[in-house]
């Protein structure tokens, strides 16, 4: 089944799916200790902000160069929040399991969104 292109970022499968990650990590991070509020909740909230965040931003780049650009910026702030959620997991913070199973999911999306760009070339 072929899906109609999409007309704005919100249309995106892998933006959707991104912000979803985001509201599940405040969510997350909720519980986390109060010492750490300019620390690592901190860090991970404004990590999986950035990769919605990037995704948009590519959205609307013309060339295709600069749309993979972007989605690979949102790539690197998902691997930075794969690490602070297993550093959240270390440190019994919270079972982040759940997470990463979006994050994987996001992940997978992001790589064939990527691919499907860079096909354009």
């Amino acid at each position: 089944m072929k899906r109609e292109p999409a007309k704005s970022f919100r249309d995106l499968l892998v933006w959707q799916k991104a912000h979803r990650l985001v509201l599940e990590v405040y969510r997350f991070t909720t519980h986390f200790p109060k010492t750490e509020i300019y620390g690592l909740t901190s860090q991970l909230r404004r990590a999986s902000v950035s990769i919605p965040a990037n995704i948009a931003e590519g959205f609307r780049k013309r060339g295709l160069a600069d749309k993979v650009r972007f989605l690979n910026i949102a790539q690197g702030s998902l691997e930075e929040c794969r690490y602070y959620l297993i550093l959240a997991y270390d440190l019994d913070y919270g079972d982040s399991n759940k997470l990463m199973l979006l994050l994987e999911e996001v992940s997978k999306l992001l790589d064939a969104y990527i691919t499907k760009i860079e096909e354009r070339k």
